[in-house]
């Protein structure tokens, strides 16, 4: 069965949020978080031969990037158009791909591929956010209810597989400038990615010296980032990005008063639940088929999707359907060619986050 996109109205996301689909993603999310507390990034972990087949992959990934390069856009600071080249040719590696993971059944090649393409990005729009990072998570879940990988791949799944994807992720988001799905990031705390910061914080979980304040230490986060995945994102904001994380980042800047790792880890799963499995214009794009299946009512009869793909009721207007915001890359990169700025410096007035960020749990 070839997945497919189901979730149209408010109606349908409330009742998936009861579904063992749902509960299927939370729980691998929260046994995944559980994994790696108090982990560092370079801390030894058991490689199956199916998560050693899934590096290898992510891997060959990598190389079609290389092999890809943007084409000439300089007029445009949105989604270079070589990113589709990029995700065609990823389609065409997915059923090789899939095959070489040990005991992978052919006959689900056509339903786990479409989940393994739509992890990179968004093909027409040139973008990304929490959306298609989720998609990477359910590619990982249908392997393990196929009974590929197992409860003893969990830790490897972050330290090796998920990190390896964001390293990936971020040649990608760099080499094509893809755009931040939805005018609003994912929530403040960086323009792609939510999960680094949630696995993050668990490995800080409980830890005797460092605080979530030190995100503000340049030379502690220097230090850190090498061992731990919410420093190296932080590491990584500020790479791109200049002035204070206030301006450009303000839920991390709020986040960091909180007093400990726990606090901020478990703020981390409400939130992700909140914002991002509960938001319609992110779970409008869940995919389902035999192994996330949909379990609930069907679309409302004036549904409707746009020539962007997107779904909506009439009426209604999602967030992920508002104005386009330019890469930060690209931001810094023509900022450099105006004034001759360090890497990483943005025009006066960009703000891909967006303004009115709501509170968040961690109290």
């Amino acid at each position: 069965m070839i997945p497919t996109k189901r979730i149209l109205s408010q109606e349908q996301l409330d009742a998936f949020q009861n579904t063992e689909t749902y509960q299927a993603v939370i729980s691998f999310i929260e046994q995944l978080n559980a994994a790696i507390v108090g982990s560092k990034l370079a801390d030894t972990c058991e490689i199956s031969p199916a998560v050693s087949a899934i590096l290898n992959i992510l891997d060959d990934v990598e190389a079609i990037v290389k092999d890809t390069p943007p084409v000439q856009n300089s007029a445009s600071r949105f989604g270079n158009p070589a990113f589709r080249t990029f995700y065609d040719k990823v389609g065409e590696l997915a059923p090789t791909a899939l095959a070489s993971i040990p005991g992978f059944p052919e006959h689900q090649t056509e339903e786990v591929s479409l989940y393994f393409k739509e992890c990179w990005g968004n093909r027409q729009r040139i973008d990304y956010g929490s959306g298609m990072e989720l998609n990477f998570i359910c590619w990982l879940i249908c392997l393990e209810r196929l009974q590929i990988l197992q409860s003893t791949d969990y830790k490897a799944l972050v330290l090796r597989v998920f990190w390896k994807y964001i390293g990936v992720m971020r040649v990608l988001q760099s080499t094509y400038w893809l755009e931040p799905a939805g005018s609003h990031g994912v929530w403040g705390l960086d323009d792609y990615h939510f999960l680094p910061f949630l696995w993050g914080a668990a490995q800080l979980r409980g830890h005797r010296f460092i605080r979530p304040r030190a995100i503000h230490d340049a030379e502690i986060v220097e230090e850190c980032a090498k061992d731990y995945m919410y420093f190296a994102c932080i590491q990584f904001i500020n790479s791109i990005k200049t002035a204070s994380l206030r301006w450009h980042s303000p839920m991390l800047d709020d986040i960091s008063a909180v007093k400990t790792w726990d606090k901020v880890n478990e703020g981390m799963l409400k939130m992700y639940r909140a914002e991002v499995l509960g938001k319609l214009p992110v779970i409008q794009h869940f995919l389902f088929g035999d192994l996330l299946p949909y379990q609930g009512p069907p679309p409302p009869e004036n549904a409707s999707q746009d020539e962007h793909g997107h779904a909506h009721v009439k009426g209604t207007w999602g967030d992920c359907c508002g104005i386009p915001v330019p890469s930060a890359f690209a931001a810094a990169a023509e900022n450099q060619r105006k004034d001759g700025g360090a890497h990483g410096a943005t025009k006066p007035g960009f703000q891909p986050q967006g303004s009115g960020i709501r509170p968040v749990p961690f109290d």
